[in-house]
């Protein structure tokens, strides 16, 4: 019972070190999210994006992140001066303008609970969040059609 015990502090060890691992990460991000939003003098303050995921190049991931936060600049304010976001509109807005910076078959998932498991073309994905907003925007490729009469 002894080399259960053992095991068993061992795992436990190893997962408090994952979380508190995990806490300074947090840490760190909100830290550089407090930075950039106070370099930016935008007043956007209240906009919290945290890329989660990523197979995309750093120009092509600012120019998501910029017409996220563009997008967000014109949404009016709800109820409490909160945004709401519109996310049928923001995933509109972000395929229509990867389809024609980038090229067609761009596709974008925004909701709060959602799950996938997508095929992507390299270079082309990106998980991110807004707030409590996930945004998951990827490229596919497309494949003429060979019909034959």
């Amino acid at each position: 019972m002894e080399g259960a015990e053992v095991e068993l502090e061992r795992r436990s060890k190893f997962l408090s070190s994952l979380i508190r691992k995990k806490k300074e990460a947090d840490q760190e991000q909100k830290q550089v999210n407090k930075n950039n939003n106070d370099d930016d003098n935008n007043n956007d303050d209240d906009i919290n994006i945290r890329v989660r995921a990523s197979d995309m190049a750093t120009g092509m991931q600012d120019n998501v992140l910029k017409c996220a936060t563009d997008y967000l600049r014109v949404v009016p304010p709800g109820k409490g001066n909160v945004k709401k976001i519109d996310s049928k509109c923001l995933a509109l807005a972000l395929k229509k303008k990867f389809d024609c910076l980038y090229g067609p078959a761009w596709h974008c998932i925004v909701g709060t609970s959602f799950g996938s498991y997508v095929t992507h073309s390299s270079g082309c994905f990106l998980y991110f969040s807004i707030d409590k907003v996930h945004v998951l925007l990827f490229k596919t490729t497309v494949d003429p059609i060979n019909i034959q009469h």
